[in-house]
């Protein structure tokens, strides 16, 4: 297995000498986790320039200079231009050694966090709040996602799966009681949504070249009873693109302007989010993410890492030392008491991609930028291509 450990240096910025096919193309995700508390408080940070966590956002991406990220947890807001706020207020001024970066191209879309479903979601007997949102959150756009780019969006090739029906997967892991009964009403779980927020398939035009970004960020597989409905689609979700990327035809895929879909066989793609399953710890199904690491079309080879996730382990303690992943693998830095640091982040090529290194930016105790991570409860991962 091909392992990398992060190592930023000057020969990572982009060339604008070179092609697409010439160069290393980073792409990157990261889960900021500025799911924040009220509609309206994103643009109150993005329009002042004097958010703290924010300012650090713009430290880490000048440091690992990713040509293509995507950010969870960053709400969208639809009357907020939140790319140009965040280039202009943010990544415009000098937070790291390497300098201002600018992404003169983004993606955002609504999401189903925080939107009312009007139906009963989470078996409590009565409708409304977090809960009974198509997408646990307290209003609309909360948790939501943002891609910025260097190079230009073929919005015309790309497409959303926000309103694709969980009960159209077939063989859908439709949750159950103890008992054996169906824990959602027959009338319910016909309208229910399987993405917790969305599915992205961005088509990116690299010097005459297409790269998709498949951009997702699954529900957490807790926070439910014994049924595991939030376990069983966050499975689904994971499921969603081990299907939609399959050589061979599996053409249920509906997508958000109600054409049939799927990936042409070939295409060049990453897979990319927090998916929030571990392939060896935590609480997810069993094998949920190893639909994707397994997948022979995937190129799952290269494992990112980083020494600030193997000393964060060693030095936090707690049930981490009692996990069997290893953990400078680990992409996020939770409650040392239950769930402990995991492996949450991805970034899934295609098997035809030619990856040339891969990493987690978790510097270690000392190191330069390590004081700037703690904002999130994740680390970015990054993943070197070159077409």
């Amino acid at each position: 297995m091909r392992s990398f450990l992060p190592v930023f240096l000057l020969a990572f910025l982009t060339c604008g000498s070179l092609s697409a096919a010439e160069q290393t193309i980073r792409i990157a995700t990261f889960n900021i986790a500025m799911g924040l508390e009220q509609a309206g408080d994103m643009e109150t940070a993005l329009q002042s320039g004097l958010d703290q966590r924010l300012q650090q956002l713009a430290e880490v991406l000048q440091t690992v200079r990713p040509a293509i990220v995507l950010l969870n947890e960053f709400d969208y807001d639809p009357a907020t231009d939140a790319a140009g706020l965040l280039n202009e207020n943010y990544l415009a001024l000098d937070h790291a050694a390497a300098g201002p970066i600018d992404y003169p191209y983004h993606f955002s879309a609504p999401v189903n966090t925080g939107v009312d479903s009007g139906l009963d979601l989470d078996g409590d007997g009565i409708t409304g709040g977090p809960g009974d949102n198509w997408g646990f959150g307290r209003f609309p756009g909360q948790y939501g996602m943002l891609v910025l780019s260097r190079y230009p969006l073929m919005e015309d090739k790309s497409r959303t799966f926000q309103n694709f029906l969980w009960s159209d997967m077939p063989e859908a892991r439709r949750p159950v009681n103890p008992d054996g009964s169906a824990f959602h009403p027959d009338l319910v779980w016909e309208q229910l949504l399987l993405s917790s927020k969305s599915h992205w398939d961005l088509v990116f035009d690299l010097d005459g070249k297409e790269l998709h970004l498949l951009a997702h960020h699954p529900t957490p597989p807790v926070f439910d009873g014994p049924e595991d409905r939030n376990g069983a689609r966050n499975f689904d979700e994971i499921r969603f693109w081990r299907d939609y990327t399959f050589p061979r035809s599996l053409e249920y895929m509906t997508d958000d302007r109600g054409a049939a879909a799927r990936i042409a066989p070939g295409a060049r793609f990453v897979i990319a989010g927090d998916f929030n399953a571990d392939p060896h710890d935590g609480d997810s199904v069993d094998g949920a993410i190893d639909q994707l690491l397994n997948a022979s079309w995937i190129d799952a080879g290269c494992t990112p890492l980083s020494k600030g996730g193997a000393e964060a382990s060693v030095k936090q303690g707690g049930v981490n030392l009692t996990h069997k992943g290893d953990p400078a693998a680990d992409t996020s830095d939770f409650d040392d008491r239950n769930a402990g640091n995991l492996r949450l982040d991805y970034l899934l090529p295609s098997s035809g991609l030619e990856v040339t290194g891969c990493g987690v930016h978790w510097p270690a105790y000392g190191q330069a930028g390590n004081s700037s991570i703690g904002f999130s409860d994740h680390r970015l991962v990054w993943l070197d291509i070159r077409l």
